[in-house]
C-alpha cells in the first residue's frame, strides 16, 4: 500500500510538474519582445487613402466564426490586458504604427490587416483577415522603420500545430480564448464588454457561441497535429498555402482521406506589378485576378458549403455558397494597381554607391536579365488583350532553377478524390475553366489534382457569389480581370518575376531558404543553413534581415524537408543541376545589390555611368538546359 501511494504520489507531482511548465509556456510564449520604432516611415508607393484602402477592406474570411467585438475584447491569459492591444499583437509580427488610433476603417485599432465585415444574414461583425496582412512588410534600421506595402510579412500567423513553446498567433489565441471561457471572472468581463446593456439577457447565447468558436479552433488544432499534416514548421514570414487549402476544401470539407502532408511552406510574394503577370502563384498555376483572389479568402478562412444540412452535394444551381466579398476582392485588386514598387530611401538606409551600382547594371544584363527583365508583349500576343502591359513571365523547371521543389512537386503529385461532390463533366464544361495542357476528358474524379480541383471549385463560388450579389455578365467581365476565364496549368517549375523592389523583400528563394541578396548570388557552399528569422532588423549592405540568435526567434533549418537552400546558385562550371550563372566574386555581388537598390527609381537611374557589359551565355557545354 505504502508502494502505491508513492507512485500515486509520485505520478502526482509529475502531472503537477508538466502543468506547471504548460503555464509557464503560456503566460510566456517563445515570442520576440516588441520595441516600437521611433517613426515609420512611407515610402511613396501610392496615396494614404489606398494606403488605407489596402489595409482594412475586408474579404469576407472569418477566424472559426471569431466576431470582431470578441477579438478587440478578449484578455490575455494570466491578466487583464488586452489581447488586441498592437504592442501585443506586434510580438507575433503584426504591422502596427506607434501613432496609428481607432479610426472609421480600424475602429479596433487593429494591425495592418485585420478587417472586419458584417453578415448580411445575422448582421454579426466578424474579424476578417485580409490579403494585407500577409502582403505587407517592413525593414527596421537603427530605431526607424520602413513600411514596405506590398512587401513580404514577417509574422507568425499561418501555424496550427501547437508547440510547447509556443508563439504562433492561433495558439495564443486559443490559449486566450480558452482562459476566458474556463474562468468565470475573465467571462463575465468579457462578456459586460461585448454585450453591454445586453448582458443579462445575452450572457448564456454568448458563451454557446463563444465555445463553439473556440471549439473549431482547438478541433482544427487537435486534427493538424495528430495527422501531422504540417511536420515542417513554418516560422516567421511563411506557410504552406497551397497545402492548407488544399487540406481545407478537400479534406475539411469533403472526406478526411484527403488529407496530404504540407511540408512545403513559402514566403509571402511581394504584389506590386502583380496585375500585369500573364501567371501568378509561385508556381505559376492561376491565370484570372477573381479566382486568384477567391482562392486566396478560402484559404485564409473564408466560409465555404459544400453540401447540405443533411450532407448530401449541393446540385448544380445551388454551387457553392461561400462568404468572399466580390465587390471588395475587387476593389482590393484595383487598388493594388495603383501601387508602385518601393525605392530606396537613402535618408534611413544610406546612400547608394552609385559607381558600384553602374557596375551592377552591366552585372544584371549579363547574369539576370535573361530571367528577370519585364517581357511586355504586344496585344496580339496577350492573354489579356485589354491588359497594357502584359508581362510574360519565364516559368523555370526545377531541374534547371535547382531550388527546393517540395512545393512544385506537392502541388503536381498531390490527388484527391472529390467524387462526394457528385459533379459530372457536361456540368464543368460549362464554366470558366481552361486547362492548359490538359483537357476535361483526362480529369479523374476520384483522382484530381489539386490545382483543377480548386480551379473548379472556385468557379462554382465565383458563379454563386457572382448570382447572389446580382452581378451582371458585363460588369463580371470588368471585375474578373479583362474578362480572363479561370486558367490552370500545372509545372513543375518557379516563376521568375521582375526584380524591381526585391531589396525590399528578404529572405529569399520561394521558401525563405537565403536570408540576403548577398548569399542569393553567392554559391551554395558559402550560404547559411541555419540562421534565425523574426528579427526585422535589416542590413543594407547585404540587404536581407540580421539573423543572429534573438529571444523568441525561429530557427530555420535548411537540411528539413521543404527548407533547402539550394540552386540559383552562381558558380564556375556546367550550369546545370541549379547552377544558372558564372561565379562572381564578392565585389559583383556588392555591386549587384547596388544597382536592384537603384532599379526603378528614375532619379538614381538617372545618375548611373555608361558601363560595357558581356553577353549572356548559357554557360559551357550546357545549351540545352535552356
Amino acid at each position: 500500500m505504502r508502494i502505491l501511494r508513492r507512485a500515486l504520489l509520485l505520478i502526482l507531482l509529475l502531472a503537477l510538474g508538466a502543468l506547471a511548465v504548460v503555464l509557464y509556456y503560456i503566460a510566456n510564449p517563445n515570442l520576440p519582445q516588441f520595441d516600437q520604432p521611433q517613426r515609420v516611415h512611407y515610402l511613396d508607393q501610392w496615396s494614404d487613402e489606398a494606403r488605407q484602402t489596402y489595409y482594412y477592406t475586408p474579404q469576407g474570411t472569418t477566424v472559426k466564426g471569431l466576431h470582431y467585438a470578441w477579438f478587440t475584447a478578449l484578455e490575455m491569459p494570466f491578466s487583464r490586458a488586452k489581447f488586441a492591444e498592437p504592442d501585443h499583437l506586434a510580438r507575433f509580427g503584426f504591422l502596427t504604427d506607434p501613432q496609428q488610433q481607432a479610426s472609421e476603417l480600424n475602429p479596433g485599432n487593429l494591425p495592418v490587416g485585420f478587417a472586419r465585415h458584417q453578415d448580411g444574414e445575422s448582421g454579426v461583425q466578424y474579424l476578417d483577415i485580409s490579403c494585407a496582412a500577409c502582403h505587407s512588410g517592413e525593414l527596421r534600421y537603427k530605431g526607424q522603420a520602413v513600411r514596405i506595402d506590398g512587401g513580404a510579412a514577417l509574422h507568425s500567423l499561418a501555424s496550427t500545430v501547437p508547440t510547447l513553446r509556443g508563439g504562433g498567433f492561433g495558439q495564443a489565441l486559443g490559449m486566450s480564448m480558452l482562459f476566458t471561457y474556463y474562468n468565470p471572472l475573465k467571462f463575465n468581463r468579457f462578456a459586460h464588454e461585448v454585450l453591454g446593456e445586453d448582458y443579462d439577457s445575452g450572457k448564456s447565447q454568448l458563451r454557446a457561441d463563444f465555445k463553439a468558436v473556440l471549439d473549431r479552433l482547438l478541433g482544427t488544432a487537435m486534427n493538424d497535429w495528430h495527422r501531422g499534416l504540417y511536420p515542417t514548421e513554418e516560422g516567421f514570414g511563411r506557410t504552406d498555402a497551397f497545402g492548407r487549402i488544399a487540406n481545407s476544401v478537400f479534406g475539411d470539407a469533403i472526406d478526411p482521406s484527403n488529407y496530404r502532408v504540407a511540408n512545403a511552406p513559402v514566403s509571402y510574394p511581394q504584389v506590386w506589378d502583380i496585375w500585369k503577370f500573364d501567371w501568378v502563384q509561385w508556381n505559376g498555376s492561376a491565370m484570372q485576378p477573381m479566382a486568384r483572389n477567391i482562392g486566396e479568402a478560402l484559404g485564409v478562412g473564408a466560409t465555404l458549403h459544400l453540401f447540405d444540412e443533411s450532407g448530401q452535394p449541393l446540385m448544380h444551381e445551388q454551387r457553392y455558397p461561400s462568404s468572399v466579398r466580390l465587390r471588395d476582392l475587387y476593389t482590393l485588386e484595383e487598388t493594388l494597381k495603383q501601387l508602385k514598387p518601393p525605392t530606396w530611401p537613402e535618408d534611413i538606409l544610406g546612400k547608394v554607391d552609385i559607381e558600384l551600382a553602374s557596375q551592377g547594371r552591366a552585372l544584371f544584363a549579363e547574369n539576370c536579365a535573361y530571367c528577370h527583365a519585364p517581357d511586355p508583349v504586344p496585344r496580339d500576343q496577350r492573354l489579356a488583350p485589354a491588359r497594357d502591359p502584359e508581362w510574360h513571365l519565364r516559368i523555370v523547371p526545377t531541374r534547371i532553377i535547382g531550388t527546393d521543389p517540395t512545393a512544385a512537386d506537392n502541388i503536381a503529385d498531390h490527388r484527391f478524390d472529390i467524387r462526394k461532390l457528385a459533379w459530372n463533366k457536361d456540368e464543368l464544361a460549362k464554366l470558366d475553366v481552361k486547362l492548359f495542357g490538359a483537357s476535361l476528358d483526362e480529369v479523374d474524379f476520384a483522382s484530381i489534382s489539386s490545382a483543377k480541383g480548386l480551379a473548379y471549385v472556385t468557379a462554382y463560388v465565383e458563379d454563386r457569389a457572382y448570382r447572389d450579389a446580382g452581378i451582371q455578365p458585363r460588369e463580371r467581365w470588368r471585375m474578373d480581370g479583362y474578362g480572363l476565364a479561370i486558367g490552370v496549368q500545372e509545372k513543375r517549375g518557379y516563376k521568375a518575376r521582375p526584380l524591381h523592389g526585391i531589396w525590399a523583400t528578404p529572405p529569399f528563394l520561394h521558401n525563405g531558404s537565403v536570408p540576403n541578396l548577398f548569399q542569393l548570388l553567392s554559391p551554395v557552399v558559402e550560404r547559411d543553413t541555419r540562421f534565425w528569422v523574426g528579427n526585422f532588423e535589416y542590413d543594407p549592405k547585404r540587404a536581407g534581415f540580421l539573423t543572429e540568435e534573438f529571444e523568441g526567434g525561429f530557427l530555420y533549418d535548411t537540411s528539413i524537408t521543404g527548407n533547402g537552400n539550394r540552386g540559383h546558385e552562381f558558380r564556375d562550371g556546367c550550369r546545370s543541376e541549379g547552377v544558372i550563372g558564372r561565379y562572381l566574386e564578392p565585389q559583383e555581388r556588392y555591386a549587384l545589390i547596388e544597382y536592384l537598390k537603384v532599379m526603378g527609381d528614375e532619379r538614381l537611374e538617372k545618375q548611373l555611368k555608361p558601363t560595357k557589359s558581356r553577353p549572356w551565355t548559357p554557360g559551357p557545354s550546357c545549351q540545352n538546359n535552356y
